[in-house]
């Protein structure tokens, strides 16, 4: 047997209630969350992973530079991965589907493009403005897992070797690899059935023992058959977790109560499911990946879909009460009582989930891409910041990010080395680059799209896109129903809050010259009177101040952005081209090539987070202005420019406090905002784990988009992530709001 059984230290003569069974795999996760963090952790989603030892694989390259390219080895080397891939069980879960790596990142770091693609002159674009490009990024996209409940494995297998027979020897490649790996998965999904039958023989608690039973038979119902139960579908979704993780990362998950409800309805009508059970079922499915779901919005039609499976989905979550990726789609007709839950929930457990899009805001602005109010609405969120439809999109998403900042400093320079200075003229001179930057990354994307076959095909994700088996090509080449291309800028209140302390302090003020503030840019501030100057640079009007000189500034950058990005839909047809305002995790890494700027930021510190204010916006760190202002950047073509909100646990700690929130919420999503994230921060805790991560293994933070243990973050981002939080007053909550419960 090739099973990793790391759990087998259960009392032989005791029967463990859900709840215990639920806080027993809690506090193994927690344990887990340690092992990796000791081991280096990550800046990133969780992904359920498990740190261990004892498997390790090797990639087989086709390539002399050590990487692989091509359908033939990215196949060839997942087969032989998935084979040979251990059995991580524990018998007192409901579900198997634990992965230990991502194969995409076993390839070399420097070769993982394949390099008879070149893009010389673009990379020598992207390193000027400091752009993440895209290529070569993986998914990023949705797939449909309705269609793997509809077919189950063996229905997709069947359906490729038929459209293999009625295609040319152009597709044969195509259908090939998709063979292999579909093959390889049944395979696969059959031995790890036999692997948990013997288990169940030797597991000593009759309990346990029954327990694997039942996962053998279920896990060889859905080997090569599709689901029939609510259990089945759910291990039927952590194995599709585990199998596209492994291969490069996987992807979001999709509208999680409406996949699952039919399966509810069905064996609850059939008496062989309890709410008890199917909670538990659904805490196991959070517990093995924190993957991204959709609960509540509108149907195309635009009636809500909240339902019972909705609400069961918000008890599991809080009674496994881990880092959890569930957003909760805000629209006209929704229901108020799912609403106000997961507002208590938010409060409750002060875990950063879940979070709030609104329907209004990005279905508008989906639809001025052309596109009607119904397909508008089957968008769901589905990674750190994006939307997508399900099965029907490539994007993207989440994996192309422009760096204003260095940007404004390319063109800054350039100003200072002429005779004239002012702000219009470096704006004029700042466009021009952000075009040449805009259309770089715009070139960059349609060389992805061109190449990436050859590259990196999406042999997963290709299986659970509408009509893409039909058609027997990779995704990135014609795949998609519509291809979406989100492209983010980073950086913005960086650079409206420089242009906004030069006009204030040099052109209004005359405090101070062009030329005696860049002498001062150049030596870090650290000169004679350099920090007077930085701090008289820092207090000028800010973004997210409330009709600011920083907030006019911002408005300009993003109406010139927005338009850039827009004019990409026509050089390149049949795309469309999505501009956003968001960083992901970058922040760091974005404001390392930074130097100085004018508005008091060091030279290497981090540039804003996403599309919020740089911190210290202003002193009461006021929700409304802060958000008002963001509101007024937001691009209005379907994605998002997030807002990051830190409030204090003891603003909602009753009845009215929560209804307070509760109208806050809506509000914000009200005024034009797309996506709203929450942390509820107890900032003493935070600053003692800051301290001693370990001291609270447990401890979730919203990071940007998605939630991380705070113990699992580098040291310089658990630095933003306090630097954030600290430098405003998180009780603040600005009375102009007014909200009481007759704001609902």
């Amino acid at each position: 047997m090739s099973s990793i059984n790391f759990v087998n230290t259960y009392r032989v003569d005791k029967t463990y209630t859900y709840d215990e069974r639920i806080a027993i795999l809690r506090a193994r996760k927690i344990e887990q969350t340690k092992e990796k963090a000791l081991a280096g952790g990550a800046n990133e989603d969780d992904y359920g992973l498990i740190e261990q030892d004892e498997y390790k694989f090797e990639l087989q390259p086709n390539h002399e530079n050590g990487s692989i390219y091509g359908y033939g080895a990215w196949s060839e080397n997942y087969s032989r991965l998935i084979l040979s891939h251990p059995l991580y069980c524990d018998p007192i879960d409901a579900f198997v589907g634990k992965g230990f790596l991502f194969m995409e990142r076993l390839r070399p770091k420097a070769h993982k493009w394949n390099p008879d693609y070149p893009y010389d002159e673009l990379k020598e674009i992207f390193a000027k403005y400091d752009i993440i490009s895209g290529i070569d990024n993986c998914h990023h996209f949705t797939p449909d897992l309705q269609i793997g409940f509809d077919l189950g494995w063996g229905g997709i297998l069947e359906l490729l070797k038929t459209e293999r027979e009625r295609h040319d020897d152009s597709h044969r490649e195509f259908y090939d690899a998709e063979i292999l790996v579909v093959e390889s998965i049944i395979s696969f999904l059959t031995r790890i059935s036999d692997e948990l039958a013997y288990l169940s023989t030797v597991e000593k608690n009759a309990q346990l023992a029954e327990n694997l039973s039942e996962m053998a038979q279920v896990n060889r119902n859905v080997a090569a058959a599709k689901p029939q139960t609510f259990r089945e579908a759910i291990q039927w979704m952590c194995w599709f977790s585990m199998l596209s993780r492994t291969y490069n990362r996987g992807s979001a998950g999709g509208q999680l109560d409406e996949m699952l409800r039919p399966y509810y309805e069905r064996d609850t009508k059939a008496g062989i499911l309890s709410d008890d059970e199917a909670i538990f079922y659904l805490a196991c499915l959070f517990l093995q990946d924190s993957r991204y779901f959709q609960l509540g919005g509108p149907d195309k039609d635009g009636n809500d879909m909240t339902s019972r499976m909705s609400y069961l989905a918000l008890e599991a979550a809080d009674k496994i009460n881990i880092a959890c990726n569930l957003t909760i789609r805000v629209h006209d007709k929704m229901d108020e009582d799912f609403f106000i839950k997961s507002i208590e929930y938010l409060f409750k457990n002060k875990q950063g989930w879940p979070r709030y899009s609104s329907d209004n805001a990005l279905v508008e602005g989906f639809m001025k891409c052309g596109y009607s109010k119904e397909l508008a609405r089957q968008r769901v969120a589905a990674g750190c910041h994006w939307m997508c439809i399900p099965g029907m999109e490539y994007t993207m998403n989440d994996t192309v990010k422009i760096n204003l900042a260095r940007t404004f400093e390319v063109a800054y320079e350039e100003m200072m080395s002429g005779q004239e200075r002012s702000t219009e003229i470096l704006f004029s001179i700042y466009k021009k680059h952000l075009k040449t930057a805009v259309d770089a990354t715009g070139n960059g994307i349609m060389h992805h799209l061109h190449y990436q076959t050859k590259s990196q095909p999406e042999l997963i994700l290709n299986l659970f896109q509408h009509g893409l088996i039909k058609k027997g090509v990779n995704i990135t080449d014609g795949g998609a129903n519509y291809y979406n291309m989100c492209v983010d800028g980073s950086g913005l209140a960086v650079v409206a809050d420089s242009f906004a302390a030069l006009e204030q302090r040099i052109e209004r003020e005359g405090k101070i010259s062009f030329r005696e503030l860049d002498t001062h840019i150049k030596t870090n501030y650290n000169g004679t009177d350099g920090e007077y100057i930085r701090q008289m640079m820092l207090h000028s009007e800010r973004y997210g101040g409330g009709d600011s000189l920083g907030d006019k500034w911002a408005e300009r950058i993003k109406n010139v952005y927005t338009e850039l990005v827009r004019d990409l839909c026509g050089q390149h047809n049949g795309i469309n081209f999505i501009p956003g305002f968001f960083s992901w995790s970058n922040t760091i890494l974005l404001g390392k090539s930074v130097g100085a700027t004018p508005n008091g930021r060091r030279a290497g510190e981090p540039i804003n987070h996403g599309a919020n204010p740089c911190s210290g916006f202003r002193h009461d760190g006021a929700v409304t202005s802060m958000c008002n202002s963001i509101a007024r950047v937001q691009p209005a073509y379907g994605n998002t420019a997030p807002v990051q909100l830190e409030v204090d646990p003891g603003i909602a700690g009753d009845r009215e406090g929560i209804l307070k929130m509760a109208a806050m919420v809506k509000t914000i999503m009200n005024t034009g905002n797309t996506l709203l994230n929450i942390n509820i921060i107890d900032t003493d805790k935070i600053l003692e784990a800051h301290k001693d991560p370990l001291k609270y293994p447990d401890l979730v933070v919203r990071v940007t988009g998605f939630t991380a243990y705070f113990a699992m973050l580098s040291p310089d981002f658990r630095q933003l992530v306090v630097d954030r939080i600290t430098s405003v007053n998180p009780r603040q909550l600005d009375n102009s709001l007014n909200l009481t419960e007759d704001s609902l």
